[in-house]
């Protein structure tokens, strides 16, 4: 992954003092470019490849701004943020025109109306924490990816059997971690999954290895004590870390050869 960086302004309407000291990255992937039938479809990619989500949540626009930044400068290529921050959805139309090639999405959308004004803002997915029928509806024409929530098999199923593309397995941790998600993929191994709920990032190898397409990675990355410091540097340096846990767990799992 190639970072290149140049100062910018915050141009969201917000208020003015949020505008002073923000910076702009811009990410570039050296990999070839690759042709999908729809933006879904790509954005689905790049989460199987990635094998890490990154769930931000902030008090602040500007705080969700910047420590977004920090990731993706980091390499993280596919993140969400919570539509509990602040502004969530002029941080996202921001962070959209300064990185128009990762994954950027909201997380814990539970109405085809927060559904609508996300997909508005520019994000490629939605994810909620349960299956919500009426923004199945608003994802209907391919562009935006919809990951619902789900427990149990029959939730999971159902989901799937609704047109689900992947499935989020919430709250995993409770439900038995890896476990869990091993004893899913026996008779769903052809359901994509990702693992989300109290994810640490060296667990991340231990949730691909057990079938998880990718996992959901919050406070791991997005550190309370950092964000409440405003430590964009110990953000930076986590985003790194669970980056290459993600993508050396995908390989590992891409070149197993079972017995």
């Amino acid at each position: 992954m190639v970072v290149a960086a140049s100062v910018c302004s915050w141009r969201p309407n917000l208020a003015p003092q949020l505008s002073q000291n923000l910076k702009r990255f811009r990410v570039y992937s050296s990999l070839p470019p690759i042709s999908f039938s729809s933006t879904r479809e790509r954005t689905l990619s790049l989460i199987h490849n990635s094998g890490v989500i990154a769930c931000l949540r902030a008090n602040s626009a500007e705080l969700a701004f910047e420590a977004a930044s920090a990731a993706l400068r980091a390499g993280i290529s596919v993140l969400e943020i919570v539509m509990s921050t602040p502004g969530v959805f002029q941080v996202l139309q921001q962070l959209v025109k300064d990185h128009p090639t990762v994954a950027l999405g909201v997380g814990t959308v539970l109405n085809a109306e927060d559904a609508i004004n996300a997909k508005r803002a520019g994000a490629k997915f939605l994810m909620s924490p349960a299956t919500v029928m009426g923004i199945m509806d608003v994802v209907l024409d391919g562009e935006v990816l919809y990951i619902p929530g789900a427990m149990t098999p029959t939730e999971i199923l159902s989901a799937y059997d609704a047109g689900a593309k992947i499935i989020k397995v919430y709250p995993v941790s409770a439900l038995g971690g890896t476990q869990y998600i091993s004893a899913l993929k026996k008779p769903f191994a052809h359901i994509s999954m990702v693992a989300s709920q109290g994810i640490m990032i060296d667990s991340v190898g231990d949730y691909i290895s057990c079938g998880a397409s990718s996992v959901v990675l919050s406070d791991a990355i997005f550190n309370k004590e950092a964000m409440a410091q405003k430590n964009f540097n110990e953000i930076y340096q986590l985003a790194c870390l669970a980056n290459l846990q993600g993508q050396e767990a995908v390989e590992r799992k891409r070149n197993y050869i079972p017995n």
